[in-house]
């Protein structure tokens, strides 16, 4: 009895983790559907106890041909997360080249810092000296509201230059920067209630430097809305539109260096982010180096890279770290970037991506107008 217990227990295991393996392959927007892109790495280790318990039945029974079906499914669950999962490793190439700045370098290095603060922390004091400490020449911070307006005043003495929204219940997002704007404006791409920071900066020794500061709807967020059910959770379609909305952008205007970065509420492996990437052509600088997975801090086990930083052809990372925001669930990035050659080809997006974008775009744009949150013509 025991032993079939233990067989059948392993099969259960390894037909659910083949379940939620291909899921995330569906055509939807679900956010139950789109959850499971993001723990490949956990999924990866959890695959230890079905083959832990194949292998005690296997040494208490004798091994037969079943066992070895069941280890071959489950090494190809393991190649399928480690397909996504290996790009973010040294064993990969790099998308963005490495700059090394000597002390006679007189190129300028630009220093970002992208951090969501968390709304409902209040530990003003602790992330001023933190960014004193970093000292970066762009601060996006993300989930800003007038608490945190009120908190971090003293950035306005520390930086010249400032564009965003502060909103409530984690909407705010805000941009300080030390080169000034050569434009600005704030954006709401798919929800009135979703600002993305626009802003041309005029930096020395680098030109003109398109950034973009973003914090889509994360999949599976509770939200009140107007409906039957108060307890809907959002599905990924709004998120989604707005980063192919962003993808646009940056294809209007190839010829200059871009940064996009924010808390995407998605994976860099995910289907979606890379369509962004492959649309606008921009790079990340994690892919061949390190998974720096940002979320959430206080569960080392439990963590997904979704804070983002793209760049585009031209710009070369000097340093890409991750840094400790007190009493937030996210990590910020901090990168330092420098002027490179642009000497990359820009692939053609395909029909077939351009498509699915617009079609991703017109479904989000939808489900805003549902919840009373279309972006305004």
């Amino acid at each position: 009895m025991f032993l079939k217990l233990l067989l059948w227990a392993s099969r259960v295991l390894v037909l659910l983790m083949v379940v939620v393996c291909l899921l995330p392959l569906l055509p939807s927007g679900e956010w139950w559907v789109r959850l499971w892109d993001f723990p490949r790495l956990q999924l990866t280790a959890a695959l230890v106890f079905p083959l832990l318990l194949l292998a005690i039945h296997a040494w208490l029974k004798r091994p037969r041909k079943e066992h070895a079906v069941w280890v071959a499914v489950i090494l190809a669950i393991a190649g399928w997360h480690l397909y996504h999962i290996l790009p973010f490793t040294p064993v990969w190439p790099t998308e963005v080249p490495s700059a090394e700045m000597r002390s006679d370098d007189n190129r300028t290095a630009l220093k970002v810092l992208t951090a969501n603060i968390t709304f409902k922390n209040d530990h003003y004091s602790e992330l001023i000296e933190m960014v004193r400490r970093e000292d970066p020449d762009l601060l996006l911070l993300i989930e800003v509201d007038s608490a945190w307006e009120e908190g971090l005043a003293p950035l306005d003495d520390y930086y010249d230059y400032r564009v965003g929204e502060v909103r409530d219940e984690g909407q705010g997002l805000v941009l300080w920067s030390r080169y000034p704007f050569l434009e600005e404006q704030v954006e709401h791409l798919v929800s009135e209630r979703r600002p993305s920071v626009f802003a041309t900066l005029d930096v020395p020794g680098m030109g003109a430097v398109r950034f973009v500061g973003a914090h889509p709807v994360p999949p599976g967020l509770e939200e009140d809305i107007e409906s039957e059910d108060a307890e809907a959770r959002r599905d990924s379609r709004e998120r989604d539109a707005e980063l192919m909305l962003i993808a646009e952008h940056v294809q209007e205007d190839p010829d200059n260096r871009w940064i996009v970065t924010g808390d995407f509420n998605d994976v860099g492996w995910s289907h979606t982010t890379r369509l962004f990437a492959d649309l606008s052509d921009l790079k990340d600088p994690r892919r061949g180096r390190r998974l720096l997975s940002t979320y959430h801090s206080a569960y080392p086990f439990w963590r997904y890279p979704i804070d983002h930083l793209f760049v585009s052809d031209g710009l070369h990372l000097v340093e890409l770290e991750r840094v400790k925001v007190i009493g937030s669930d996210h990590f910020g990035i901090v990168t330092t970037l420098a002027v490179g050659r642009k000497d990359q080809e820009k692939p053609e997006a395909s029909e077939e991506e351009e498509e699915e974008a617009q079609e991703m775009v017109e479904e989000g744009e939808e489900d805003a107008a549902e919840h009373d949150a279309g972006a305004s013509e």
